[in-house]
Formats: structure tokens, C-alpha cells, sequence
């Protein structure tokens, strides 16, 4: 059966439209010149996987009619990718049981920090809350019958994770490739990678930057992802180069 990816949203920290910001694209009437916060769904052999529990998943959600989530992994803990974590309490209820998160120890300890409730038995916390387990992600492991590959990325300097599924990988957040993890992407039919700006960036690809990494890994088919508001999606496009394009929210890309 074919591995699916689901874009759920492919806006940088902020969300496109920022709040107080009359630029072109923030002011856009096109839909995928509006971006929420980046993350993904990979579904496959009736299992859903979903990446990063960014500020807006209830509506990313209910948007892509995602009705199941049976694991989750975090790329890292920055506060765009993990601070709609309290909405998969919803998943809870219609599986009728816990869910499991993987990700780095620094991740781990964040979400606990951050989301105390939902660790700690509380006969007193008055509302219902995410059932969840942790795992520490060290290496590839197996989900839902697949081999889910971790991808070592430089964000600045923080070390994050990207993941590959099959012939797709998803690598958000990142400035730097290492040659090991280069390998890691070799023969991919579908990588949607960071591309944030024109301009640089210390901590993310520009466009530029992306598209020559995006032709060192040499994926079949391209996809930029965690995009601000200075790339307007359609005029962008436009310039790529072939098998090179933006991905925007709803977008869906299946490999075999």
C-alpha cells in the first residue's frame, strides 16, 4: 500500500497572516498564501502518524479531516511545533486509549514542563486532558508496520530531527544537512524540505539555499515548507526550478 503525506499547515512561527501585517502575501485572498504553523500527517496501511502538535492542529485537523492519530513524533521543542499538544486529547477519546510521543530527551522534558497536567495522575485536575506515553527517539524504529527513519538536522545551533517514511522524507526547520544524514535521503520520490525567505536566515534554508540542497539530495519531487510572508506562493512557483514548487496546507503527495 502507498505511504501518504498530508501537509497540514507551512507557515513559519508566526503564521501567515502575521498579526498587524499589510503585506502582499499577509493580505492575499489566495488560500495558499495563508500558512498556520508547519506540520504533517504521514498515513499508511490504516495508521496514522502525525509530526509536531503545532498552535493550530484543532483546525488543521478538522481542515484535512484527520480523524485518527495513533503516535506522534517532534522534530524539536520549539514553542511553534509543540503548543496545540492539549488538542490530541480529542484522538484520545475516539481511540479509547493512551497515545505515544517520540522524540528527544530535550523535547520529552520540554512538553512535560510545559504540559504538566497531562503527565501527572491529578484526581483533583477538573477537566479532561491528553492521555499520553513518552518514548526517547535514538534511532529508527517501526511504526504501525513501517520503518520510520530519524533524520539528524542543524537548526542553527540545535539539533533537530527530520523523519523519512518509504520514498518520503519531511525536513522542516533546518539550515544544515550533515553527509551522513544526506545519505539517510538518498532515492526519495518525495521530500518536502524548509525553504523560509529570499533572504538569510540564521537558523532556516532561504529559498536559494533550499533549492541547492534540494538538488543535492535529489528527490523526484520537492516541496518547500515553513514559508514567511515574503514568498507569495503562485509568483513563486513560477521561478522554481522543475519537480520544485511550495507545498501549501491540504496538500497531499503519495509514493509507493
Amino acid at each position: 500500500m502507498s505511504i501518504r503525506l498530508i501537509v497540514l499547515g507551512s507557515g513559519t512561527s508566526h503564521g501567515i497572516p502575521m498579526i498587524g501585517c499589510d503585506c502582499a502575501v499577509c493580505t492575499s485572498d489566495a488560500p495558499r498564501d495563508r500558512r498556520p504553523r508547519t506540520s504533517v500527517v504521514f498515513s499508511y496501511d490504516n495508521y496514522t502518524l502525525l509530526i509536531d502538535t503545532p498552535p493550530e492542529l484543532r483546525l488543521q485537523c478538522i481542515a484535512c479531516d484527520i480523524r485518527r492519530v495513533d503516535a506522534i513524533l517532534f522534530t524539536h521543542f520549539h514553542a511553534d511545533h509543540i503548543t496545540g499538544l492539549d488538542d490530541v486529547r480529542r484522538f484520545n477519546w475516539i481511540q479509547g486509549g493512551p497515545i505515544t510521543l517520540y522524540g528527544d530527551e530535550p523535547t520529552l522534558g520540554r512538553l512535560q514542563r510545559m504540559f504538566p497536567y497531562a503527565f501527572i495522575e491529578d484526581p483533583d485536575y477538573p477537566s479532561a486532558k491528553p492521555e499520553l506515553n513518552t518514548t526517547v527517539l535514538d534511532g529508527p524504529l517501526e511504526l504501525g508496520g513501517r520503518r520510520v527513519i530519524p533524520i539528524p538536522l542543524m537548526h542553527g545551533p540545535l539539533g533537530v530531527f527530520g523523519f523519512r517514511i518509504g520514498d518520503i522524507a519531511y525536513c522542516t526547520d533546518c539550515n544544515y544537512v550533515p553527509d551522513e544524514s544526506r545519505e539517510l535521503l538518498r532515492d526519495l520520490d518525495i521530500l518536502v524540505l524548509d525553504a523560509v525567505r529570499r533572504r538569510p536566515h540564521a537558523t532556516h534554508f532561504n529559498l536559494e539555499q533550499a533549492v541547492e540542497e534540494a538538488r543535492r539530495i535529489g528527490a523526484r519531487r520537492t516541496y518547500f515548507t515553513h514559508i514567511a510572508h515574503e514568498l507569495k506562493h503562485a509568483e513563486t512557483n513560477a521561478e522554481l526550478p522543475a519537480g520544485m514548487e511550495l507545498a501549501y496546507d491540504g496538500l497531499v503527495c503519495e509514493s509507493d
